[in-house]
Order: C-alpha cells, then structure tokens, then sequence
C-alpha cells in the first residue's frame, strides 16, 4: 500500500495539471474526438462550444455560493466550537483519518452540497488540532466521501425519475426511491463503502518521513476586528455593528425554512441548502459588519470555480450537441447483456463524467439511450439508472470540477490530492462494480 500510494502521488504530483490547464485540455481533447468520430466540421465544433458555453452559468453562482456561505458558516464562533468539540474525539492521525472520512460520508449522504463544505470544513479543523497528520490525506479523505452523493437524499437522477412528468416518464413511468436509493442492493454497496474507505484511507497514511503537515497558524481564518468605542461611531457605522439588524433578517430566513420543510418535508436542494448556509452565518456571526468580513475572507478561493466552469459547460455543449456522448453510450450498450449492462452502464457514465460533471446533464444525455437498452435487455431500469448515478459520482474522485471548493477551503491545489483519490477511485470502482453485477 505505501509503494502504491509513492507511485500514486509522484504521478499525479509530476503529471496532472493545474485544473485549469486540466479544463483547457480536456476541450481540446473534446474538440478533436468532435472532429475525428462525429464528422461535425470545425465551424460546427466551434459553434457546439460557443453555444453551451454560458449554460452552467447558475449552476456556477450556485456552487460559488456553496463555498462561500459553508465557509462563512464554519467560520462562526458557535459552528467553529462545534466543529473543535466533534474534532477533540481524534486522538491520532489514524483517528482523524477515519473520523473525517466517516463525516464527511454522512454529510454527503443527506446532501452534496453540505458534505462537500462540512468535510473540507472539518478536515481543516483536525488539521489545527491533531498533531502530525497529512494534510493532504485529510482533505482527500473528507473528498472520498463524496462518492456517494448519488447515492443518497440529493441524487439527482433517483429523484428525477421519481418525480410524475420527468422526462422519461412515458418510458418507464415513475420509479419510487424504494426502488433506487433505499433498493436493498444500493444499500449494501453504501454499507460496504462505509467500511472500506475509511479503513482504506487509514491504510493510506504515508510514512512519517513523508508526511506532509500543515501549520495550524496557515490555516487559520483572520480574525475579525476588535470592536470600537462606540461613542466615536456614526449612526451608519454602529448599525453595521448591532446585532438587531442581524437577528431581524436572519429569523426571517429561519421563518421560510420552517415554511418551506412544513410544506415539502425534508427535500433538502441546492438553493435550500445555501439559504440554510446562508441565514445561519448570518445569525451566528451576530453583527453585519462580522458576517461581511467572513465573506470577504471565504471569496478568496471561489476563482476557480468562476472561471473554469463556464469552460465545462462548453465541453457539455461540444459532448451533447455534436452526438459524441451518445456514441461513448452506445458503445458500451452494444457490448452488453442483460446481467453485464449494469456493470457496462456503471463504466460508461463514469467515461461520460469526465466531459459532463454534472448529473442533470449527463443524465439529460445518456437517460433515453441507457432506459431503451435496460427494456430491451430485460433489464430493470431503476438500477440502470442506479448505475448511471453511481458511474457519475465514481470518476469525480479524479476530476477536478467537483473538488474545487473543497480545494480552495482547503487551500489546496488538485495534484496534491488526486494520488489518493486514484487509489479511492480503483478500490471503490471495484466494490461499486461487483455490487451492481452481483447484487
């Protein structure tokens, strides 16, 4: 394991690009697969990537967002005590290891967006406390819990095909979360991930030769200012520093949250997570002028995602419009048989990923071809599209679309996790893999 993990990390340390180097070649990539297997021209080429190239823009405030208001959050005294106290049970940086990557598994689980932050969040924490851990390691480990997201309550295509209308709703009808999250085989594969990765990532621990440690100092967020004689104020000045204001607009958010859970039950979104994300750092940093300062310092790592997701969203466009996903999908279809087209659906959504991180839109591509074959393999198409969920959350542990907030929390650039999240990515392919085949 210590030779793997050498070899491993010297290879993505020496050859995996900064991820926007990564994101401009994998368009060029993309743009010559285009030209070579679809027969689209160069201007048509152009036009797909122009043309989808603005098309992740909420998406991008949307996880901009995420990073900023989980950071914000975290760095509140009462979320930071919080977070000290679940930290003060890692005694070692064994311990550490398997605590981070246990959270940061049920964070993701109830939500993606919030295990992203809370595992980042809580990685940096046992950083500040737990003496000779690697750093790195930990943040991979809070990262390698995100696997499951599309397995649990925010997986976007078991909701979707849960939902009365969706589009393929005249293929298969509705699907219930019965059938696909809380199907007994999807639980199992959850089960045994549980175990695996988080003694797989203690077993990752480099020597203590080779240990990378942090400062706790580095990582330590700036501290918010001393507050002034108030008597020396202006009016404008001493609102910025009163705690009404605050509590007025923060249990105002807290008064739509409970509205909205009364009304939909526990459906946890993206935009109701940054609400939570959102009016909690608001109450819990008590005046404005703190809550503004906090923000000011957790904007500092959202430049990666502003920038490189556009050039995502037009390598979407490039995939879908020019047909070259649906021929990926298709070949794997056409090497299939009923038993081996889950195993066969798994792979290729997870090739698919690499060029469509995002599981609405890889969904909106592979979901007509993946449904035709399952009903004329006999297959069941809830755990076809089980396989396509899982295949989708699978490859991120190499990619670095998703890993970017947890990078920028963690101050971290990619190549100095992705060694280890290569080898989450074999071990974790094959326990996915024989589940879907097997169970």
């Amino acid at each position: 394991m210590k030779g793997a993990i050498r070899f491993s990390n010297s290879l993505m340390e020496r050859y995996l690009p900064d991820p926007f180097l990564f994101v401009g070649i994998l368009t060029l990539v993309v743009f010559g697969l285009g030209l070579g297997l679809t027969g689209s021209s160069p201007v048509e080429m152009v036009a797909h990537w122009g043309g989808g190239f603005w098309g992740l823009l909420a998406f991008s405030m949307q996880m901009v967002l995420v990073l900023v208001t989980g950071f914000v959050l975290a760095s509140s005294p009462i979320f930071k005590k919080g977070l000290g106290k679940l930290a003060s049970f890692a005694s070692s940086p064994g311990s550490a290891i398997i605590w981070v990557t246990l959270v940061s598994i049920a964070a993701s689980w109830i939500n993606w967006g919030f295990g992203l932050v809370i595992g980042a969040l809580f990685a940096k924490e046992l950083a500040k406390r737990v003496a000779n851990v690697d750093y790195r390691l930990l943040i991979a480990s809070a990262y390698s819990g995100f696997i499951i997201w599309h397995a649990g309550f925010s997986g976007s295509i078991p909701l979707s095909i849960a939902t009365d209308g969706h589009p393929f709703f005249d293929k298969i009808g509705i699907i219930p979360t019965g059938q696909t999250i809380f199907a007994s085989y999807n639980l199992i594969i959850i089960l045994a991930l549980i175990i695996i990765l988080p003694i797989l990532n203690r077993l990752m621990m480099p020597k203590k030769e080779e240990t990378v440690t942090v400062n706790p100092e580095m990582i330590k967020e700036e501290p918010a200012e001393a507050p002034a004689d108030r008597s020396t104020l202006t009016p404008a000045e001493k609102l910025e520093g009163s705690w009404i204001l605050s509590m007025i607009i923060g249990l105002l958010g807290i008064a739509f949250l409970v509205y909205y859970f009364t009304q939909n039950g526990f459906a946890l979104t993206l935009d109701i997570v940054n609400f939570l994300f959102l009016f909690l750092g608001i109450l819990f940093h008590g005046t404005p002028k703190n809550y503004l300062i906090a923000v000011q310092n957790a904007v500092k790592g959202a430049g990666g995602i502003i920038i490189q997701f556009p050039f995502y969203a037009g390598i979407m466009g490039m995939m879908t419009d020019s047909g070259l996903a649906e021929m990926m999908s298709n070949a794997f279809v056409n090497m299939s048989t009923e038993t081996t087209f889950p195993l066969f659906a798994f792979l290729s959504a997870g090739i698919v990923n690499f060029f469509v991180p995002s599981g609405g839109g890889q969904w909106a591509v592979q979901g007509p071809i993946m449904l035709d074959a399952a009903l004329m393999l006999g297959s069941d198409p809830g755990k076809i599209a089980m396989a396509v969920a899982w295949g989708d959350a699978w490859t991120n542990m190499i990619q670095p679309f998703w890993a970017l907030p947890a990078l920028a929390i963690a101050g971290l650039k990619a190549k100095d996790i992705m060694g280890f999240c290569l080898i989450v990515l074999f071990v974790s392919g094959a326990v996915i893999g024989l589940g879907l085949v097997f169970l």
